[in-house]
Parts: C-alpha cells; sequence; structure tokens
C-alpha cells in the first residue's frame, strides 16, 4: 500500500527546489488577499501525488488523505482543492517545465507524435453536448491513420526526448491536421532534431523550421515519393519512444 504522505513529502520537497523564486518564503505565488495555510506548492504536490501513484478519483484522494490528518493539518476541503488547482495551473506548468529541463535539458534530438482522445463513440457524436456552447474548444470529428479508424473527439500533441520526458503538448480538435502543431515548435526549441512519422512530410514546413530555428525535421519517406530513401534505424528506434509513451499514458 502506498505511504501518501511520504510520497506528498517528497514531491513538495522537489517542487521547493525547483519552484525557486517563483514562490515566496510560505510557498505561495505573490498576490493580493488573505494568505492561505495550505500554499500553492502544497496544492501542485497533492496533485502530482495523486498523478504519480494513480488515484485519478478526488473523491478516492481525499477519503485516503482522512488517514493524514495530523500529518497534514491544514487540509483544504475538495471544493477549495478544485478551485486552488486552476489559479495555481501555471505554476505547475511552470514546474513541470523545470522539471523536464533538469532531466535532460541537454537533448538535441525530440519525438514528436499525436495520440487521439475520443470523447465518446461515434455513433453519439450528433447527440454529445460537451463544448457545443463554445465551437473554438468542442470536439470534432477526425481520423487515426496509425489505427485506421474515424473518432470523435480530440487530439493530443506532444513532445519528449529520447529519455521519455514529455517537454511540452497540446490539446486541439481531432480535425486539426499533426502538421500545424509543427508551427509552435520553432517558438520553443532551436538547434535540434525532431523525429516524426509520415503525418508530418511538408518540404515547406521543413524548410520553414531549418531556416527559421535550425530544427531538422526527420520524417520517413513514403513509398511512392520521388528520391525515396529508407529510414535511418536509429531515427526508426527512437521514434517508438513516444508511441511507448503514448501506451503508458493510456494505461
Amino acid at each position: 500500500m502506498h505511504n501518501l504522505y511520504a510520497i506528498f513529502a517528497k514531491i513538495l520537497n522537489i517542487c521547493k527546489q525547483v519552484a525557486g523564486n517563483i514562490v515566496n518564503e510560505l510557498g505561495n505565488v505573490p498576490r493580493r488577499g488573505v494568505v492561505p495555510k495550505f500554499s500553492d506548492l502544497e496544492i501542485v504536490a497533492l496533485n502530482m501525488t495523486s498523478e504519480a501513484i494513480g488515484i485519478d478519483s478526488e473523491s478516492l484522494l481525499f477519503a485516503k488523505l482522512k488517514e493524514y490528518k495530523n500529518e497534514i493539518p491544514n487540509l483544504i476541503s475538495r471544493k477549495q482543492y478544485n478551485d486552488r488547482r486552476k489559479i495555481t495551473s501555471s505554476l505547475c506548468n511552470t514546474i513541470r517545465e523545470r522539471l523536464a529541463a533538469v532531466i535532460d535539458g541537454g537533448e538535441d534530438y525530440f519525438c514528436i507524435g499525436s495520440k487521439p482522445i475520443e470523447v465518446c463513440r461515434f455513433s453519439r457524436s450528433k447527440r454529445c453536448i460537451m463544448g457545443k456552447n463554445n465551437l473554438e474548444k468542442a470536439p470534432s470529428l477526425g481520423y487515426c491513420a496509425s489505427q485506421g479508424m474515424y473518432y470523435y473527439g480530440y487530439k493530443l500533441h506532444a513532445v519528449c526526448g529520447l529519455s521519455g520526458v514529455i517537454h511540452s503538448f497540446d490539446l486541439t480538435k481531432a480535425s486539426v491536421h499533426d502538421i500545424h502543431y509543427l508551427k509552435n515548435l520553432k517558438v520553443d526549441y532551436s538547434n535540434c532534431t525532431v523525429i516524426g512519422d509520415r503525418g508530418y512530410i511538408s518540404a515547406q514546413v521543413q524548410l520553414d523550421l531549418f531556416e527559421t530555428a535550425n530544427i531538422r525535421l526527420e520524417v520517413p519517406y513514403r513509398s511512392n515519393q520521388k528520391n525515396w530513401k529508407p529510414t535511418f534505424p536509429a531515427f526508426a528506434k527512437a521514434r517508438k519512444r513516444i508511441e511507448t509513451l503514448f501506451s503508458q499514458l493510456c494505461d
């Protein structure tokens, strides 16, 4: 059985080391108002702890936290936890980026990929009301070439290092083509090699990435392309890293 408080204390200590000057001595992002007893860093650490030990239910999380009332005397309610998580989302993302940089910040090779996030079965898509009040954020119909299926939902785009650490990610509609995510690469990356699949084939985009940010995009050739060349075995092996990562996220 997991010792929830022991894991929470370790993650909180790591967050304190990584956060640096973005929080004050109490572990809160400086802002006006009442100073919370349960700090912003503790919110982030508790969120990471639940993810680390596979608790995806807030009801289960707070049921287990009742066993640690003495160790966590300033624990807030479930509703306050939800509200504070929204407020500290940018802090959580900053800590995640700093952790990724510490683990493999010297990487020169990255893998890029996308994964379908199905909201509901295709036959029920017309009855699904999720996000319908905001067309920009509503799910849509998309096609997954690797699985050979149509689905209704979103698409997760991610970039990871060769060690399997996610450096950046984004969520788009299922109808958005993979190649559009490459436009964000030149903002956050430079002087590196990015390995993708055939969904990222575009001579114009490859040239643009190389000229603007010195990013070398490596994608396998299609069998009917002119000047076809076999895939470099090392790149093909490295490309499996992000597929393994997506499989772990599914679990």
